[in-house]
Formats: C-alpha cells, structure tokens, sequence
C-alpha cells in the first residue's frame, strides 16, 4: 500500500530523530564508523581522484552511481562525505553537473574541503555541496531561489539516507524528488528496508534510527510509493538475498529502487553497470 502521510503523520507526530542524526553522523565525518550502514564496493579507477578520508567516511548500503550517464545532472540526496557525489561527477564529465544536499555541517565540510583536490586531478570542476534538509528542497537559498529549481535534475540518486528522514515528512520527501526531475527523469535510490513494519517502539530508538534500523521502509510500501507517483519501471534492480541485521524479528536488507517518469528514456545502466 503506497503511504498515507496524514497517518504517518499522526503516529509519528512527536518522532523527531534530527538531533540523533546530526549527533551521529557529525561524529562519524571526524573519525571512521564502522557499524554505520553496510557498504559495498565500487570500481577502484573511480577512487582513485578522491580523498581518503572521504572514500572511509561515506557510510551507504549500495551503488546507486551505477545509473548515471555521461551529461547527466545528479542531485545526490544526503550526499556526506561526498564520495557518491565525486564518482559521479567523473561519470557524467565535463559536460554533466552534480549537486549534494546534506544538512550536516562537519559531512559538508568534509565534502566542500575535498572538491578542489578532486577538481584539480579531474581537470574541471563539476560538483556543488549544498546544505539542506533532502524533504525541503524547495527552501529559499540566500538568493531567493529555491534549493533546487523544478525540472532542473536528470537522476536523483541516494545512498542510505531516505531511512533517516521523520515518517511523517515521507510525503513531502517524494514530492520533492518529483518536482525537481525533468520528464523522463531517473531515481537510483540504494536504502534499507524491512520485511514487515517497523514499530513505533523501534522508531523510537535514537541509536537504531540513526543506525538505518528503525527508519527502514517496508519493503513493498517503497516500490509502492515511487509508483504513486508516476514513476515508471518501478523495481529493485539489486536486492541483498541475506538481511543486513536482524531485529525483533523483523529483517533488514539493502536494496536499490530505480525507475523513470515518463516522457524520456527509462532507467538505464551508466557506464559502470
């Protein structure tokens, strides 16, 4: 059943893990968290431009960068470190843009500190960090225009971070990844998701929401919400067969959502599918 943002709304009204967060991954841009989420491997030639320090403090669960193309615009949602961000923009070249949103302030220094070194080896500079919340990017910037101007993005990609966004702003997080997707526009959103729902008592849990745990989407309920609101080819184009963690029963297990609105191409595999 696609979301019901009223009901979400409703039973997680006094839900606010923000502090949580920010505490949690604040910390884990200084010094290395191992625990946080359940990464995966990328192509080592993608590496090789960025920072150390950037590469072992990005905390994800998949490879969302897979679905890019050359001259994309990428808007990478909760970018961090900024290493899906700096794969990206070697993907999509000279010719494409990349933008990272995050509202954490020692993430978006990490990240901001290390675009000139990337940009620098590159030979062109094609990455900009914003800082925001990733369910309001239409939020006036210091300019007065908004965040992220509508239709102005190729591919929304994520990677582990939709789970730490409140329920019950869910609604107004899917409406922002519509809004700024031009027609025929692309996700690749890797995440967490669970088997069944996730109780209110484990929602509660700062550790475990913070952890990627309580925040996890039911796993049917995220294709489900994408395909409310009119994306096409709606699918998990990779899906962990063995759950990352266990939890009162309940089994959480990465998975990358892709899909397409209509209007252009469908969802295709970049260079590096």
């Amino acid at each position: 059943m696609a979301l019901d943002s009223t009901a979400a709304a409703a039973t997680s009204a006094d839900l606010d893990q923000t502090l949580a967060v920010q505490e949690r991954y604040g910390a884990a841009a200084q010094e290395q968290e191992a625990c946080l989420c359940c990464a995966v491997e990328f192509d080592p030639a993608l590496l090789d431009v960025i920072p150390a320090e950037v590469v072992e403090r990005d905390y994800g669960c998949g490879n969302p960068t897979r679905w890019v193309s050359s001259g994309d615009t990428v808007l990478d949602l909760g970018s961090g470190s900024g290493k899906n961000a700096f794969i990206c923009a070697q993907i999509v070249g000279a010719g494409g843009r990349v933008i990272g949103i995050d509202r954490n302030h020692d993430m978006l220094d990490l990240a901001r500190g290390a675009a000139p070194q990337v940009a620098a080896r590159l030979g062109y500079a094609n990455v900009a960090f914003r800082e925001g919340a990733i369910e309001d990017l239409s939020a006036p910037t210091p300019d007065g225009t908004p965040l992220v101007a509508d239709a102005s993005v190729d591919v929304v990609l994520s990677n582990c971070v939709l789970n730490l966004v409140n329920p019950a702003a869910r609604g107004q997080l899917l409406r922002e990844i519509r809004r700024v997707l031009r027609p025929g526009g692309r996700v690749a959103i890797s995440d967490i998701v669970s088997d069944r729902e996730v109780p209110l008592a484990l929602q509660h849990d700062p550790d475990l929401w913070s952890g990627c745990i309580s925040g996890a989407w039911q796993e049917d309920a995220f294709l489900a919400d994408f395909r409310a609101l009119g994306f096409e080819d709606v699918t998990y184009a990779d899906r962990s067969d063995t759950p990352w963690k266990v939890v009162e029963g309940i089994s959480f297990r990465s998975v990358t959502l892709t899909g397409a609105l209509p209007g252009g191409a469908a969802a295709r595999s970049g260079c590096c599918g």
